[in-house]
């Protein structure tokens, strides 16, 4: 049987965590600080609880460098809770703006002293006349969310601004360029998916359409990084939101992490009450999806998983340890090990073909085919076999798109993209 020394597992999520992580969090979960009982059994009220969290927040907004206009939220419900809780929330945001407007038309102070009649008709009209949420599908995720969007709100509310199977024979794999978008005037919200983990695709950079306009004001941009957050610096204020689940980067299954700009939140903009929103005919958010109130109780409004937010922190207080220049440090390593990788595929073209166009490659999910002899399906096979004989395990695509995937996460050393570099070459070199 081999040990935890001799595998590299390059799977996609739960993804491979730091060793030395683990042994932490095992004897936390024995005991933790000299408590005689485990973090797992403390409560979520205890100070102890209130503390991982605190300490992890801190150590997030230091390491990516998040401006104290932000808020951290740990939630449940993964990066799918989250295509519906963004929907809710956003569009919340955007009724409490609007009212603003439509209250300030009818020269009232409140939505008290208005017509009830006349402001909900007026925002009724806001509603079916203005209300957009863009989406940039580039994947199987983002095509995700905005299904979820318009199955709750309806289709007519949301706006596909791109998709990248259009330019792509009807596979994803590149990204329109910015010209061909077709961006809704002041949109609730544009969401994208910073980089697609089945499908291999990852933004260059943020993206210039989604810049401040000509009054340097911003649109509302709300991204998924659940699988590259951590890797590379981000220009946090560029977005008024950003999820990720915390199983790829940042810790184990069970926590998603939320930075939301608090211009979204309470008292800036307060969401609208259920009544309200009934008569507008928009969906009341499950109060657990509700950011305000998620902020409002420091996470801990239901039982949040502590141990798994302990584990979140525990990673990034090593992150912070090995890297004096936080973020930009791993994201040194990050590129190498992408680029060792694809190098090593692009030395035997007639063996492996990399999966998305070159200009759009992730640095996380390197997608690829194998053939030798015009036969995939059984040269894959093969692939996959000696690569697990070499203690190289995880690399098999999505079910949904076959394939082999390695998924080059925080947690794989320099050393083990440059052993699974190795074994593709030699691989390649043993095929007539």
């Amino acid at each position: 049987m081999p040990s935890r020394a001799d595998i590299t597992y390059f799977g996609a999520g739960p993804a491979l965590l730091p060793t030395p992580v683990l042994e932490n969090a095992s004897q936390a979960l024995l005991n933790y600080n000299d408590t005689g009982l485990g973090i797992a059994e403390h409560s979520h009220r205890s100070q102890y609880a209130a503390d991982i969290i605190n300490n992890a927040k801190a150590d997030l907004a230091t390491y990516l460098d998040i401006p104290d206009d932000y808020e951290v939220l740990f939630m449940q419900g993964g990066g799918s809770g989250e295509f519906s809780a963004t929907v809710y929330n956003i569009v919340g945001a955007w009724v409490t703006r609007k009212k603003a407007e439509i209250l300030k038309q009818l020269g009232a102070q409140s939505e008290e002293q208005a017509n009830q009649e006349e402001l909900v008709s007026a925002l009724k009209k806001a509603v079916d006349t203005e209300l957009k949420l863009d989406y940039l599908v580039t994947g199987g995720w983002s095509l995700k969310a905005y299904q979820e969007a318009g199955r709750l709100l309806g289709p007519e509310y949301t706006n596909l601004a791109t998709d990248s199977r259009t330019v792509n024979e009807g596979k994803f794999g590149k990204i329109p360029d910015e010209s061909t978008w077709k961006l809704s005037k002041d949109a609730a919200m544009v969401y994208y998916c910073d980089n697609e983990t089945v499908d291999g695709v990852e933004y260059p950079k943020f993206p210039e359409a989604l810049g401040p306009d000509s009054n340097g004001v911003r649109p509302i941009v709300v991204a998924d990084m659940s699988s590259n957050i951590l890797s590379r610096k981000v220009p946090v204020e560029n977005f008024s939101l950003i999820f990720f689940g915390a199983q790829k980067n940042l810790g184990s299954t069970g926590v998603t992490v939320v930075i939301i700009k608090k211009n979204l939140l309470p008292p800036a903009c307060p969401q609208p009450s259920p009544a309200l929103l009934r008569k507008l005919g928009l969906p009341v958010p499950p109060i657990i999806f509700s950011y305000e109130t998620v902020a409002k109780n420091n996470s801990l409004y239901n039982t949040l998983s502590i141990f798994d937010v302990y584990i979140a922190g525990q990673v990034l207080k090593k992150l912070l340890a090995t890297y004096p220049d936080k973020v930009d440090g791993q994201q040194a390593v990050s590129n190498k090990k992408a680029e060792i990788i694809y190098k090593a595929l692009e030395t035997y073209p007639s063996i492996y073909k990399v999966v998305p166009d070159k200009s759009v490659r992730s640095r996380m999910n390197i997608c690829f085919r194998v053939t030798a002899g015009d036969d995939t399906a059984s040269t894959e096979a093969k692939f996959l076999k000696d690569a697990t004989a070499r203690g190289l395990t995880g690399l098999k695509g999505h079910r949904s798109v076959g394939g082999i995937r390695a998924s080059n996460y925080n947690s794989i050393p320099l050393t083990g993209a440059q052993q699974l570099a190795d074994f593709i070459a030699n691989f390649a070199e043993t095929q007539g």
